[in-house]
């Protein structure tokens, strides 16, 4: 009987800890430091609802003494690096980043890009209503490792 209940405690303990942890992934081609860019422009994205978004970003890249600038339209002619984004929102009694997307390009050329994701849209696990600094922060971080 003792062993039947150790085993059973086992098994939620590990089935509680695979609910709250490793609900994140995270994949990045980090921008090279030989093309250094003086300047990323930020495309802004009407179609994104996380209001603090590009404001995340922006104080990423200056973070990494990247400055930016956020264009809508047409692309400024002293835009040589374009950033784009896309980032989604999940509900589950309030809204929360549950999926968020980053393009770099040189020139029309990809240079750099990042995801973050929240598997099965963060499960039960109370991380997934972090705000979008505290997600969005080791994404840019790991972008720009060599600036």
């Amino acid at each position: 009987m003792i062993v039947h209940r150790g085993l059973a405690s086992l098994a939620i303990g590990s089935a509680t800890a695979v609910l709250l942890v490793g609900c994140t992934s995270i994949q990045v081609q980090p921008l090279d430091r030989s093309l250094s860019p003086s300047l990323v422009c930020i495309q802004h994205n009407p179609k994104v609802q996380v209001a603090d978004f590009v404001d995340v970003l922006q104080a990423g890249f200056e973070r990494h003494r990247i400055p930016t600038q956020v264009f809508e339209g047409d692309l400024p002619a002293s835009c040589e690096f374009v950033l784009t984004y896309t980032a989604l929102r999940s509900w589950d009694l309030a809204t929360y980043l549950s999926h968020a997307e980053l393009y770099l390009d040189r020139n029309g050329e990809r240079v750099a890009s990042a995801e973050y994701h929240l598997r099965g849209k963060g499960g039960y696990s109370l991380m997934k209503y972090q705000g979008t600094e505290q997600k969005m922060t080791p994404v840019i971080d790991q972008l720009l490792a060599q600036y």
